[in-house]
């Protein structure tokens, strides 16, 4: 009997409300999955954590990176000793095997904070240590610590298509491990040409309203909404509105990398042939770390 075939992996599109909420792991914490295994991701997976006034995650650590950028509100990071203040858009990365606890400690506003693991299924075990506190407020991670700490503020913004801003928060170069990821801003009119990635991808829409094109399908994303996008399936991102769009992006990628192809692949006006046949035909065409699309 001749097996059935393998299906081409297919997109997700995740709203917060339809967002799998893992069971209760601290009284204030819900936290919902965007991008895991359950997606058809294997590398990488993407939550969504948002903490009560005072909710706190208590000291523990993963198997894998973690980056935490912070959407809205003020987080108090703790990274064995080492406190640091974290605001909007702010991020860290926590490596592999480092206790770390996360608080919101505002008794009136809500935090919320993006979360990416270099794994489709991450665990965590918590932590029973005490560890002399080092304050260092909106301070800096110095070379010396495992973390990381990206002062959004004080990053560098670079355009990487017309009107589209974009900022890299974690990555290989800020000692990641196998996830990179960042921040994106869209003017009004403005869009990503289409583009194929050689790993999978998550997109947190986190202000404003975003137009997706994945190969002729369309889809509207906001509300902190998230699609996932499969390695090497055509893709595009464009704000059609008249006010800015702003997402959060992970790869299950070391460093940003992109294949820019024909916009009629996002359509749908061309069949894909497959990531192979394009790059065959059409050569290398890649852009790494920074570069231009």
């Amino acid at each position: 009997m001749a097996s059935a075939p393998l299906l081409a992996p297919q997109e997700r599109i995740i709203p917060v409300s339809s967002a799998g909420l893992v069971p209760a792991i601290s009284s204030g914490v819900a936290i919902r999955t965007f991008v895991s295994s359950a997606c058809g991701a294997t590398a990488f997976s993407t939550f969504l954590a948002i903490f009560e006034p005072d909710g706190r995650l208590a000291l523990h650590q993963h198997p894998v990176s973690k980056a935490l950028t912070v959407v809205e509100g003020e987080a108090l990071l703790q990274v064995e000793g080492r406190t640091y203040r974290i605001g909007p858009l702010d991020c860290a990365h926590i490596p592999a095997g480092t206790p770390h606890a996360v608080s919101n400690d505002n008794p009136d506003r809500e935090l919320i904070v993006h979360t990416a693991f270099a794994s489709a299924q991450p665990t965590r075990e918590l932590v029973n240590r005490e560890f002399l506190i080092d304050a260092r407020g909106f301070g800096d991670s110095t070379p010396n610590d495992p973390e990381n700490i990206i002062r959004f503020a004080k990053s560098p913004a670079y355009e990487l298509a017309p009107q589209a801003f974009f900022t890299d928060l974690f990555a290989r170069r800020f000692g990641a491990v196998g996830i990179c990821g960042g921040y994106g801003r869209f003017q009004p009119g403005a869009s990503l040409p289409c583009h194929i990635h050689a790993y999978d991808e998550s997109i947190t829409i986190i202000q404003g309203s975003a137009k997706c094109l994945v190969h002729g399908r369309q889809y509207e994303l906001s509300g902190c909404a998230t699609a996932y996008i499969p390695e090497g399936l055509p893709h595009r991102f464009l704000n059609q509105s008249n006010q800015e769009m702003a997402m959060i992006w992970v790869y299950a990628g070391a460093e940003p990398d992109r294949q820019i192809v024909d916009n009629r692949y996002c359509s749908g006006v061309l069949s894909w042939p497959g990531a192979d046949v394009v790059a065959d035909t059409q050569g290398p065409r890649k852009k790494r770390d920074n570069e231009r699309l």
